[in-house]
């Protein structure tokens, strides 16, 4: 290959890749050239309160999720007791319900006047104590059932491949099934384990909605209220700088994780240890108790919700709320996935070949985005935005042009920004299906008199029509659920479900919150089916 056709791949992606880097870059160059008077008022008043905020957030998360996700991986993966196979799908639900909603109707039902501690009051005739659910233990808590299924998920996975065999091994050294777990089963799984527990702090990190519902102010809460309350741009980009690098950090600690990851063949018929009598039940309770607070009773209280508001909610505003919902998921959809498609494409075609590591590299930093919190990826994409339109503004207002902004508040910025932060979500099933596609299969082709462009329309795409699928459902769902990239790039006036939601629950009006929360936890199952699917093939 020459040098100008090597060339060509990283060129094909370069577009791509300057989605998420260009942001970044626009962040991390705030935190180099710092401003002292904002850095003294961000010193004196917000970053005390933030950093420690999030320090208690990154304990009592990791805590949580490992408390929750690895008893339940093991008892699922391993352990045969009443309804096993039904929790082990069952368990993935809490992912169909975005932290926002849970975290706001848990405050509803758990508040002072809400319908558990109204009924406490009601049955001890008086005053009783109930742990403060708008509390730091709040906030963790609901982070906490949100996302330990990503733990659950990995770590099911490794204790799948281990099954008893590791147990019967150490046990015939003389360990007890005790022992073994944590001597053997469990330090074998730790690479699983680390990685969900690293994906569950960047969501943390991530996280706009909760916070907010909780009133408790992290390095997400901080970057909008500055932006949008005190309207200091620049301050808004020093905290997104901090911000960057924590997830930064715990982005390299998740690769490295994962690349420490094998996967084995999982073996049929593999004997499972029998939970009987009270063991049995046990178990059985605590998987009931966490589907329970995680799903099915929020799911039950918004359905009440909604029932009671639907008649006076339900106005000539939510064909426009549901209608602009679908049409941005849609749109972002099919951007990403054609993105995710071509990324793939030029990605295989290039390997092992000269350009190849260049190329790798740019499908990383492309795909880089998901560990960058929306809030982060609006500043950095607003200030290059605002600076581009300032240009066009002189360029266009000799010729007549009166207007304020081009590019600022349009549609296009949104779906750009979006682009940026889900990439990954629809590059993985399609490349995951990439791998299906043999070498013999495209030699075929290129006999068939099919190269270039041509391979990919008439090769690639019929057979990838299953992972294209599965990305654009992923991606059509996740941008449903979006909330901060949405809310501070959105052009005026366009609000959607999630925005709908932010706005209900900032003013602490949970009823008329569950009516778009419910649209949303609906749309969410779809992709929790296809994880089920997978899981169970």
């Amino acid at each position: 290959m020459s040098r100008l056709s090597a060339l060509k791949g990283p060129l094909y992606l370069l577009p791509i890749a300057l989605l998420t880097v260009v942001p970044l870059l626009v962040v991390l160059a705030s935190f180099l050239n710092p401003q002292p008077e904002i850095w003294a008022h961000l010193s004196e008043y917000v970053l005390p309160r933030v950093l420690l905020n999030t320090l208690w957030l990154v304990i009592g998360v990791s805590a949580g999720v490992l408390l929750l996700g690895v008893p339940l991986a093991w008892l699922t993966a391993v352990c045969e007791f009443p309804g096993r196979r039904f929790f082990g799908w069952a368990l993935m639900l809490p992912l169909a319900m975005p932290a926002y909603v849970l975290a706001f109707v848990q405050v509803g039902l758990l508040d002072f006047t809400g319908p558990v501690q109204t009924q406490l009051r009601a049955w001890f005739g008086g005053p009783v104590w109930f742990p403060p659910i708008r509390s730091t233990g709040g906030v963790i808590l609901v982070l906490s059932l949100s996302f330990y299924p990503y733990v659950y998920l990995l770590a099911r996975n490794a204790f799948v491949t281990q099954g008893v065999r590791a147990l019967e091994a150490a046990q015939t050294l003389g360990l007890n099934r005790w022992q073994a777990f944590w001597r053997v089963a469990l330090p074998l799984a730790r690479p699983w384990i680390v990685g969900g527990v690293m994906l569950a702090l960047m969501e943390t990190l991530a996280d706009f909605g909760t916070v907010s519902v909780f009133n408790y102010d992290t390095f997400t809460t901080a970057i909008y209220k500055s932006w949008f309350a005190l309207f200091n741009l620049p301050a808004a980009a020093q905290l997104a700088s901090l911000l960057v690098l924590l997830v930064l950090v715990l982005a390299v600690v998740e690769q490295k994780s994962r690349g420490r990851r094998q996967y084995h063949a999982r073996a049929a018929g593999r004997a499972r240890i029998a939970l009987k009598g009270w063991r049995g039940a046990l178990a059985a309770g605590c998987c009931w108790l966490v589907l329970l607070v995680a799903f099915l009773i929020p799911l039950l209280q918004l359905l009440l919700w909604v029932k009671g508001v639907w008649a006076e909610d339900f106005d000539d505003r939510y064909p426009g709320f549901i209608g602009r919902s679908l049409l941005l998921g849609a749109l972002a959809a099919l951007v990403i996935t054609l993105m995710a498609l071509w990324l793939g494409f030029v990605q295989r075609r290039y390997r092992g070949v000269s350009g190849g590591m260049l190329v790798q590299l740019m499908g990383r930093l492309a795909v880089l985005g998901y560990a960058v919190p929306g809030t982060v990826l609006a500043v950095g994409v607003f200030i290059p935005v605002a600076w581009l339109d300032g240009l066009l503004l002189a360029w266009l207002q000799p010729l007549g042009f009166s207007g304020v902004e081009v590019l600022k508040g349009s549609l296009a910025v949104l779906l750009l920004a979006l682009a940026a932060r889900f990439l990954v979500v629809g590059h993985q099933p399609v490349e995951s299906a990439m791998q299906r596609i043999t070498r013999n299969q495209e030699d075929a082709a290129r006999l068939a008199g099919c190269s270039g462009r041509a391979l990919l329309w008439r090769l690639y795409v019929p057979l990838l029509r299953g992972g294209l699928f599965t990305a654009l459902l992923m991606v059509f769902v996740d941008v449903m659920k979006e909330m901060p990239i949405t809310l501070m790039t959105r052009p005026f006036g366009w609000d959607t479900l999630a925005v709908r939601v932010f706005e209900m629950t900032s003013e602490g009006m949970w009823e008329r919150a569950a009516l778009p929360s419910l649209f949303i936890v609906l749309a969410g199952l779809l992709p929790v089916i296809l994880l089920v699917r997978r899981s169970e093939g």
